[in-house]
């Protein structure tokens, strides 16, 4: 398998209980980094709820090397406060791609992976083939933290012609 580039989209969708780090809340963003590349989405004002619906767009070069995503409170004369971390393991939806999809219909799930202690998985996450991508619904637990989850959606975009 091997790629020279191909795209993982990340919707930022939302984090559910976030940490507090100011009395009325935090200003939350979320960080991802794979590699040398860092990307952020914005902050949320005064929310431990926030809802994002952002789309980040890394290259992934290596399947074995998670994504490491970030949660901060953004401060304007401080520096920004962290709010906890997890891991993204992108090896389960890579697993899949070489897959016929021209026999998978609509809507199916194509793997399931269960929390463990080698992922940072709140729930049950699954691969499925929807609309003609595959995607996977993740709800990570935020580690380093008192509380916090964020929602993700990963969709695998291949490069014609990078194989």
């Amino acid at each position: 398998m091997d790629r020279l580039v191909d795209l993982l989209k990340v919707q930022v969708i939302r984090g559910i209980n976030l940490a507090y780090r100011d009395t009325r809340g935090s200003d939350p963003y979320v960080v991802l980094r794979l590699g040398k590349k860092k990307l952020k989405t914005s902050a949320k004002k005064r929310s431990v709820n926030p809802i994002w619906h952002e789309e980040l767009t890394l290259s992934v070069t290596n399947p074995n090397e998670p994504i490491k995503l970030e949660v901060f409170d953004k401060d304007t004369f401080s520096r920004d406060d962290p709010m906890g971390d997890a891991e993204i393991d992108v090896a389960p939806l890579m697993e899949v791609l070489n897959m016929d999809p021209e026999e998978i219909r609509n809507g199916a799930i194509i793997r399931s992976i269960r929390p463990g202690s080698k992922n940072c998985l709140a729930d049950e996450s699954h691969v499925c083939w929807r609309n003609g991508k595959l995607v996977q619904d993740i709800i990570l637990r935020l580690k380093n933290v008192e509380s916090g989850e964020i929602q993700l959606q990963l969709q695998w975009v291949t490069i014609p012609g990078a194989k």
